[in-house]
């Protein structure tokens, strides 16, 4: 969070430039007009006096050949199709309000919002929804009932039941962010909730019931902490599921006090975290016994500031990914006004910190931004990865892109279409997916300011903000992504205060829908209700005991001399947790030609002829 105005902001003197504006770039190519215009005469004046002072005779005149003006930019050859997203929350009888406790001191965490998770709880092949709620503060009133996690059981017949009172996630906890992954190996899907204060680890006990295990496990955290977002993947590759934990930074009430942020005229207000001190990342390695070790700093996770040695992080989002193709996964995480880290994984149960030498750490200016949610995807139909970041108001989403067998990303937001488009909003939760199944994997994010009352101190900037999607048309345009005008785009360009954001199929027809969170609010659950004909394949792995869905797993699908690329890991957007099933779009083909299986363990299996429109299970050999 790194934009407000600083006419309206009691803050410390230094921290004034961390508020400038971009300058906008009409600004600048009028400058760069008008500087060559007048070098122009300059010359055109100096080649006259050289020529008047010659005393050879003047050269033959010559027919002059007019200059030709720029051309404009064209627009696009192709326009994105109509697929409206349907708010049905109301009509699926999910009922949930997310809570923040606002009692009007405006601390930092109510600002934040909580994600939320899409999974199969009970392995009845239906995607169950799981919402991360807020509490009441200590020393305020508080609720009755208390506020509680949102858990609903899709039915399968367009109705959801609630089952969150006597779930065991119906302990109040100041929630944030949501991790899904079966860490026992027991075949469900057990969940993680970070918190202001200790997380909570919840065993899946089946038939909707989790039981709390967070001691015996040992990832609680500190008391004090804020955790954020969350991750489970095998970093050291034994087959267990280990869990990454960023923070956010170092706050408390009393801290918040302290600083006493304002805008002037309103007083006390939600603002960035400047002020604060950094956090570090912790590291727990699944022992396979049911505990976990915190390998935190002996895996080189922790990153401080080598001039001050404190902690340097403010994360918010993490994920998974693996930048030189060496079968390590390495990991990804936004951090809000620091610069963003890249650990590279070295395979010997240590990570290099590398975001600074990759391009990653900051923007294509070189600044750090307010980043939040983040994703990574092969988005072009090369190997090519592309890692989005969401960021702060007046901060374009970063698209940093790595060609294929390099760990160099380039910051092509300008060019890839989504930057001018992206500059003005706030941007948190933010996934890669295909909407429409054309087999070109789209961009969607989701908006809201901090302040809801920014409007009275910039009046270009509205708490509420639409969510945008971005649809890529594919290599026949210059700049792959294109926004999806509001009209062609249903409830999803509803403004709203938008902080996680999830997708999964749950209607079971096979394109994707949406989940939005809000704060303080109910939240989005976007039917996708495309209607373009498009066909599409699901793969659903089975892996082996100690990660049952395959996370880490790469499944390439082939139509054609066409591949499509995807990566099974839940863990995205903004404390936010996607379905463990992998879609693929495959426009007007009825098959696909060859399904390959890359398994977290190097193990490959290929699967050739499948009928399209199908969910399609591959069990990793157990051998």
């Amino acid at each position: 969070m790194s934009e407000l105005d600083p006419k309206d902001i009691k803050h410390h003197p230094a921290e004034d430039d961390a508020y400038d504006a971009p300058v906008d770039d009409r600004i600048i190519g009028r400058a760069l007009l008008i500087s060559l215009a007048v070098l122009a005469l300059v010359f055109v004046a100096a080649l006259g006096v050289w020529l008047g002072t010659r005393s050879e005779p003047m050269p033959v005149a010559v027919e002059e050949q007019p200059l030709q003006p720029p051309q404009p930019v064209q627009a696009p050859s192709r326009v994105p199709p109509e697929v409206a997203f349907t708010d049905v929350a109301a009509e699926w009888g999910i009922d949930f309000v997310h809570h923040n406790g606002a009692f009007g001191d405006h601390l930092l965490p109510e600002t934040m919002g909580a994600g939320v998770a899409v999974f199969d709880m009970d392995n009845d092949g239906l995607q169950d929804l799981l919402f991360v709620n807020g509490s009441d503060w200590p020393g305020q009133p508080q609720r009755q009932p208390p506020a509680i996690a949102g858990l609903y059981r899709n039915l399968g017949d367009g109705h959801f039941a609630n089952l969150s009172a006597g779930s065991g996630l119906d302990q109040p906890l100041y929630g944030t962010g949501v991790a899904v992954a079966d860490v026992d190996g027991d075949g469900l899907r057990d969940v993680y909730l970070t918190a202001v204060g200790e997380n909570r680890l919840l065993r899946n006990l089946g038939e909707g019931k989790f039981s709390d295990v967070t001691a015996a496990a040992g990832v609680a955290g500190p008391a004090e902490g804020w955790s954020t977002g969350a991750l489970f993947f095998d970093y050291d590759r034994d087959g267990w599921l280990d869990l990454v934990v960023v923070d956010y930074v170092q706050w408390s009430p009393g801290i918040d006090a302290e600083i006493d942020y304002r805008l002037t005229g309103i007083g006390r207000a939600y603002g960035p975290p400047m002020n604060y001190a950094g956090t570090l990342i912790r590291l727990y390695r699944n022992d396979g016994s049911g505990h976990f070790s915190d390998v935190s700093r002996a895996a080189g996770v922790e990153v401080t500031n080598p001039a001050t040695g404190l902690p340097m992080g403010k994360g918010l989002a993490v994920t998974a990914l693996d930048l030189d193709s060496d079968g390590w996964l390495d990991l990804a995480v936004s951090n809000d006004t620091v610069q963003n880290f890249l650990f590279r994984n070295l395979g010997d149960g240590r990570f290099e910190e590398i975001g600074a030498v990759s391009g990653f750490a900051f923007d294509n200016a070189g600044n750090a931004t307010g980043a939040m949610g983040l994703d990574a995807a092969w988005y072009d139909g090369s190997d090519d990865l592309a890692v989005a970041v969401g960021n702060f108001a007046n901060e374009m989403t970063s698209f940093y892109v790595a060609q294929a067998g390099s760990q160099l990303f380039t910051d092509e937001s300008i060019v890839s279409g989504i930057g001018p488009e992206s500059r003005q909003a706030l941007s948190f939760g933010l996934f890669f997916f295909d909407y429409d199944l054309d087999g070109e994997v789209d961009l969607l994010q989701t908006n809201g300011h901090i302040e809801n009352r920014i409007n009275s101190v910039q009046p270009s900037q509205h708490y509420e903000q639409a969510s945008q999607l971005f649809w890529n048309c594919g290599a026949s345009c210059a700049r792959p992504m294109i926004t999806v005008p509001a009209e062609g785009a249903g409830d999803l360009a509803t403004p709203i205060v938008g902080r996680g954001a999830a997708y999964g199929d749950l209607d079971g027809d096979g394109d994707l829908d949406v989940v939005i969170t809000q704060v303080a609010r109910a939240p989005l659950v976007l039917r996708n209700d495309q209607q373009l004909g498009h066909h599409w394949l699901r793969v659903a792995l089975a892996g082996k005991s100690g990660n049952s869905d395959a996370i880490g797993a790469v499944v390439s699908i082939r139509v054609g001399e066409r591949w499509q690329k995807r990566r099974q890991m839940p863990g995205r957007s903004y404390l936010s947790s996607m379905e463990p099933v992998l879609s693929f779009g495959l426009g007007e083909a009825t098959a696909v030609d060859e399904v390959r299986v890359q398994w977290p363990d190097g193990d490959s299996t290929t699967v050739e002829g499948v009928a399209a429109d199908q969910v399609l299970r591959i069990d990793q050999p157990q051998s």
